[in-house]
């Protein structure tokens, strides 16, 4: 048999469990089909571990053949039990909690026991039966095989569809299971009834789906990671990439873990806003890989080093931390050393999500049906408690629950300060062991809790948290742990996505291979995370407001010169008649106009975004900024009149700001301060349950749900805060959660791409975000594509009409196929040549294509291309770009992301052809070498001004915009001074600046501009350095202003 042949890669694999403890069949033979059980082994466990119970059902005094009916009855009764729905059956409730058959009962499996010291339960534990049985004749209605079926003592538990690289991939494991194997009258392939999992396993990857529903069937990667990225790195031991699964994860001990210590069911109940009808779904929750190494190697490293020790678990957001929290719990609270001795007295679980205590009580429950496992300090309790420390038996509530004996106990992130102090400080509690666990969770913080933070937070931080910011359980240990350095009895494992520098020193473990500085002792990186799909790369289009005013102004359509239009708004002359799109041309100075470009973008691509519900989110600056946004909003929805969404804002506390009307409800109780409550729709409560609502579509938040909050629906993000670091990965990661169907999209007021790319580099190797693209660069890449002879101007019109048509999948397909055959026939003839520069020009080609669709969706939320060409060729290598794939991909026709946007966009200005957003980019700038172009000296001096007046207004906190605006009120007033003008018409541009007539007209100017410029004004007046600097620049600007009018 050839050594490429997936038998024998199938035999290697059989080769390697047999040499470790499986049970290998090279056969179906014995395997009952009709029952989907393998009754040899299920009779073996049975007499080997319960001969007693198996006696009462088949007795010793029985005739063989009544043995056999006997033996044939309990078979029946035992698959009854596995084909009932969980949680009264199903092959987990089994094999966890046996079956029943009048008078016997039995048990299916013995888990592997967390003290080695009862002999008995060790017998048994080494009597499990595991068997892999290879090419598996699985139906009674075809010969339908699958290439491995796993066994735990005659129950099947997973399929295994084995491709090797030599002649398919993994994705064609995947069809097979998605095409030929309908689940329905299958016991072996119904959810929940016997396989728990099924895997698509090839020489590189491994996929793996606990759900098989033929075409909707939907894979995970069960992927090691490749240097931070997707995929597998090559084996230590030196054999294929997929080599750890059946060494590491069909290991024994580990397999039986994941059966018995892992796996389990969660339901999820929603709520149509629509309808209001309620559904549930159930799924099955089989561990990811690095949840499962994560979790294998804390509990490894604790059984072997004891209480005291610090576990930074560095896993991105979408990574499924909440489920990983849950099994560090459960699995730590019942750990014992080689000695049998126990490890921890208590697990805490310090977190205020209130879905995290739930899915790990639900989660114990399942893995360990002893009642009382888990206990939570209920915020009532705990804030009597914390109101009167005077009060002994208040205080000794703490102290009580602590030494309780519950294994795992859950705390409120107010509550856990004063628990780690009774920790520390009770008599009572001393020699206990614990294990904290900080799920990355916000909340708000006063009093002695905030005091205690300020230890380790910076300025900003505080500046923050004061204004109503939210902060984390690992900035709380960090907190405690600057303040007291005794933790030998606790071990602290720090879940996060984002650790700052602090969070690394402190939880961190040194590296003596590299540099021995601390590491993540765990790491799921952002780039993998993205790569596998689990969450959305948030990057990909990014842009900054001046990133599309640069857009207009280089899209050839205008002029670089700008000015006022009769609004006082910045924009371009030219350009508000031609291809922009209307929300380009308004300058942000003001939270109002700031709000008529939200809302003008969020109509124009947000909107209609998965079916019509997506939501954005406004990032403000401040609570009062906040206030001052849901007025301006409202009241801009209003006037135009806008009532199909509204918006709901998000701050802590209350906020007095006199420029702000209160509402007349409030006025009517004499309430002057504004509030979430104030501001809301009456009767709001909940905004995370509010916002799911189609009736609110747009969030605005100061300092709160920029972190730990998950909307799937949320697909655009306004900026209008300075971002950076932790905070602008956190911030914008709020967008990242996976739907079928969503585009991301951040439209940044205040910050630069250059701050933002370098805030997320730390925790995602190869973020990528436009800083300035050219426009033109798409028409460039289309000549480009053009020149590769692979198509012609026919066959592209031909597909375009063939779509705009909806003639269907199969004439589309059947007008790209030449195209497609001319590409597959200059790729053989190439590789038959081996002609390098051939097969690299092609391969370029397919990379073009994608490059071409990406660009087009990127600028396509900026500009009207007015030109058919590049509207056709998006549609067209849309299409395409799926046909030509490497080999060993599978070619598919997907036409599912393919929607109307900008059709026809010369003759009907007002019809749009909506291209859903294909893949996720990341868009690099284009090459500007030779297509620069003068700046206007005016906007060169203006630019120049804000650079220089912003090294003498550091920590004041003011915008460019801001800066800008208030040094043009100024040029207006200078310049309607008739003295002035006289003045610089009559002398040379030094001599006007040395006029005392210009310094006095200054101090005018700066005295009657608007009230929110009066700290500058006061500024000016302290610092001699200001007045200067605005003598100097305002001074030239004016003179040329006054000399261009003459």
């Amino acid at each position: 048999m050839s050594q490429t042949h997936e038998l024998t890669f199938g035999g290697e694999i059989c080769a390697y469990l047999e040499a470790h403890g499986w049970l290998v069949s090279q056969n179906d033979a014995g395997y009952d089909r009709e029952l989907a059980l393998f009754p040899e082994d299920v009779f073996a466990w049975l007499e080997a571990t319960q001969p007693e119970q198996l006696a009462k059902k088949v007795k010793p005094s029985m005739s063989e053949g009544e043995r056999a009916k006997a033996r044939t009855k309990l078979l029946r009764a035992l698959a009854d039990d596995l084909n009932a729905p969980d949680p009264q059956g199903g092959s987990l409730q089994v094999l966890r909690t046996g079956f029943k058959n009048t008078p016997a009962t039995f048990t299916m499996m013995e888990k592997r026991p967390e003290k080695t010291s009862n002999a008995k339960v060790n017998a048994r534990y080494a009597a499990n039966r595991l068997r892999v049985m290879r090419e598996v004749r699985y139906s009674t209605k075809n010969e339908n095989r699958i290439d491995l079926v796993l066994f735990v003592n005659g129950i099947p538990v997973a399929t295994v569809e084995l491709k090797t690289d030599f002649s398919q991939s993994v994705e064609h494991a995947k069809r097979q299971y998605r095409d030929d194997r309908p689940p329905a009258g299958e016991p072996l392939l119904t959810f929940g009834a016997r396989a728990l999992v099924h895997f698509a396993v090839s020489n590189d990857e491994v996929w793996m789906t606990t759900r098989l529903a033929g075409k909707h069937t939907r894979f995970l990667p069960f992927n090691r990671g490749d240097d931070g990225h997707a995929g597998n790195g090559p084996d230590e031991d030196g054999g294929c990439p997929t080599t750890y699964l059946w060494r590491d994860v069909w290991a024994r001990d580990q397999w039986l873990d994941i059966l018995g210590k892992f796996i389990h069911y969660e339901t999820d109940k929603t709520t149509d806003p629509k309808t209001g009808k309620q559904s549930v779904s159930k799924a099955l929750i089989f561990p990811r890989y690095h949840q499962l190494d994560a979790v294998t190697k804390i509990v490894a490293d604790a059984r072997e080093l004891g209480a005291g020790q610090k576990y930074l678990i560095q896993h991105s957001a979408g990574s499924g931390k909440t489920r990983s929290i849950a099994w560090t719990a459960h699995r730590l609270a019942t750990l014992h050393d080689a000695n049998d001795a126990k490890v921890f007295d208590t697990v805490i679980v310090v977190t205020d999500r209130t879905v995290l205590d739930d899915q790990l009580q639900e989660a114990v429950r399942q893995i360990e049906p002893a009642a009382g496992m888990v206990a939570t300090i209920n915020q009532n309790e705990a804030a009597k408690a914390l109101t009167d420390g005077d009060s002994t038996s208040k205080s000794s509530y703490l102290t009580k629950t602590l030494a309780s004996g519950k294994l795992i106990i859950v705390v409120t992130i107010q509550t856990f300060p004063f628990v780690l102090d009774k920790i520390a400080s009770e008599q009572s509690l001393k020699g206990r062991r614990f294990a904290v666990i900080a799920d990355e969770a916000h909340s708000s913080q006063t009093g002695q809790t905030a005091a205690k933070l300020k230890e380790v937070l910076s300025p900003q931080e505080i500046a923050d948290m004061q204004d109503g910011g939210e902060v984390s359980v690992n900035d709380l240990l960090e907190a405690k742990m600057a303040a007291r350095g005794d933790t030998d009895n606790v071990s602290f494992v720090a879940f996060t996505a984002t650790p700052k520098q602090r969070t690394l020193e402190l939880f961190g473990r040194p590296d003596p291979t590299t540099t021995d500085l601390p590491r993540p002792f765990h790491l799921y990186t952002m780039a993998q995370a993205i790569e596998e799909e689990f969450i959305l790369d948030v990057l990909a289009s990014y842009t900054t407001y001046d990133t599309a005013f640069q857009l207009a102004t280089k899209s050839g359509n205008a002029t670089p010169d700008s000015a006022l239009d009769g609004e006082g708004m910045l924009v371009d002359e030219q350009v508000a008649t031609r291809g922009l799109m209307h929300w380009v041309k308004l300058h942000p100075t003001n939270i109002a106009q700031k709000v008529q470009i939200i809302i003008e973008h969020f109509d124009a691509n947000v909107k209609h975004l998965l079916d019509g519900r997506a939501k954005a989110m406004v990032v403000t600056d401040s609570r009062k900024a906040a206030v001052r946004y849901k007025y301006a909003m409202d009241r801009y929805l209003a006037e135009h009149k806008i009532e199909a969404y509204t918006s709901l804002v998000a701050f802590s506390g209350e906020v007095e700001d006199p420029q702000t009307p209160q509402n007349a409800r409030e006025l009517l109780k004499g309430n002057t301060k504004h509030s979430e409550a104030t501001m809301n729709p009456k009767g709001t409560k909940d905004l995370r349950t509010a916002f799911t609502d189609d009736a609110y579509r747009v969030m605005i938040v100061a300092n709160k749900f920029q972190t730990g909050f998950d909307q799937p629906l949320l697909c655009a993000m306004y900026v209008d805060r300075k971002l950076s670091g932790v905070t602008a990965v956190q911030t914008l990661s709020r967008l990242n959660r996976f739907k079928p169907g969503k585009r991301t999209m951040v439209l940044d007021f205040v910050n630069s791409a250059d701050d933002i790319l370098a805030a997320f580099k730390p925790y995602y190797e190869e973020a990528e975000i436009v800083e300035t693209t050219d426009p033109d660069s798409i028409h460039r890449l289309h000549r480009k594509l053009d020149a590769a002879g692979l198509y012609d101007e026919a066959e592209v019109d031909d597909v375009v009409e063939k779509f705009v048509r909806g003639a269907g999948n199969t004439e589309l397909s059947g007008a790209l196929t030449p195209v497609k055959r001319r590409f597959v026939e200059r790729r053989k003839a190439a590789r038959a040549s081996k002609d390098a520069v051939e097969l690299e020009a092609l391969a370029m080609f397919r990379k073009d294509l994608r490059s071409f669709v990406k660009l087009y969706d990127f600028l396509g939320q900026v500009l009207n291309f007015e030109d058919t060409d590049v509207e056709k060729r998006s549609i067209f290598y849309r299409l395409l770009s799926p046909h030509l794939r490497d080999d060993d991909e599978t070619p598919t026709v997907d036409l599912s992301d393919v929607s109307l946007r900008h059709i026809a966009t010369t003759k009907q200005a007002d019809t749009k052809l909506d291209l859903a957003a294909g893949e996720k980019i990341k868009l690099k700038p284009a090459s500007s070498a030779g297509t620069g172009e003068q700046r206007d000296p005016k906007m060169v001096l203006l630019d120049e001004l804000v650079e220089r007046l912003n090294e003498r207004f550091a920590g004041e906190g003011f915008k460019d915009d801001q800066i800008k605006a208030w040094a043009g009120g100024i040029l207006a007033e200078m310049e309607a001074d008739d003295d002035l003008r006289e003045q610089a018409g009559a002398n040379s541009e030094d001599q006007f600046l040395e006029s005392t007539t210009l310094r006095d007209a200054l101090v005018l100017a700066v005295a009657d501009s608007h009230e929110a410029q009066s700290r500058m004004g006061q500024i000016l007046g302290a610092d001699d350095a200001v007045e200067q600097t605005l003598l100097n620049v305002l001074g030239r600007l004016l003179y040329r202003e006054l000399n261009d009018d003459e």
